[in-house]
């Protein structure tokens, strides 16, 4: 298998590229419009054909890359089951699997940052969890149909429940680290390390962030893959 972790410093975020050395097919998770020729021109140097673009959730924080990906590729857009986007090819759903040649993606419903959030396994290793559980911290909960409960559960139920050795990726950091795992975040996560679910749910409700910088530009972008209002819907160049 074939791990790369990409970062954007305006926003943040980390773009995941997967894929399988045999086949060379590829998967990029959570691609940032800025960044778009970027990937491709990983893409092409390590000659990979990129078959997905794959989104943890609609994002709030930066535009997407998938469409302008898709028009250079051909790939496919694969977004979360119930987000409410116009723009996918395929809605994958809690526990279906994307193959890249050996390489299994697994998706598992982590709902609660927003509700139609999926972290994504690889090959039992690698976890990718976008906003949902950050390394020593968690996505905020307070829009999107958020909810503190929800995500709770989610992290408890159905990250922490796999084997401590899985690694753990995430979609932001905002302090330079780069990977932990289900045991680190088990110990060592002040947003849930000794809070019982009540507690978890009332320090989030109090946490009172302002809104992402560019949430009202990103949103109906992203509802679109990241295609603009004013952006036609056939193939443009990067």
């Amino acid at each position: 298998m074939l791990f790369r972790q990409l970062f954007d410093h305006e926003s943040s975020t980390y773009t995941y590229l997967v894929a399988d050395r045999a086949s060379a097919e590829a998967i990029l998770v959570d691609p940032v419009l800025e960044q778009v020729e970027r990937d491709l021109k990983l893409l092409k140097e390590l000659d990979l054909t990129l078959r997905y673009c794959l989104e943890t959730h609609v994002h709030a924080d930066h535009i997407t890359g998938a469409a302008k990906l898709r028009s250079a590729t051909g790939c496919l857009n694969v977004v979360p089951a119930q987000a409410q986007v116009d723009c996918a090819d395929l809605f994958i759903q809690d526990g279906e699997i994307l193959n890249l040649g050996s390489v299994e993606v697994k998706a598992i419903a982590t709902p609660g940052h927003t509700d139609s959030h999926m972290a994504y396994l690889i090959s039992g290793t690698h976890l990718l969890t976008g906003d949902a559980l950050l390394i020593r911290g968690c996505g905020r909960t307070d829009f999107q149909s958020g909810d503190a409960g929800t995500l709770f559960d989610s992290v408890t139920q159905r990250v922490f429940t796999l084997p401590d050795t899985t690694l753990i990726y995430p979609a932001h950091d905002y302090r330079g680290q780069t990977v932990s795992s289900v045991k680190e975040e088990k110990c060592w996560n002040p947003r849930f390390v000794g809070r019982s679910r009540a507690e978890f749910k009332a320090f989030m409700d109090k946490l009172d962030l302002p809104d992402p910088q560019k949430m009202m530009e990103a949103l109906p972008a992203n509802e679109r893959c990241g295609r603009s209002i004013a952006m036609p819907a056939g193939n443009y160049s990067i």
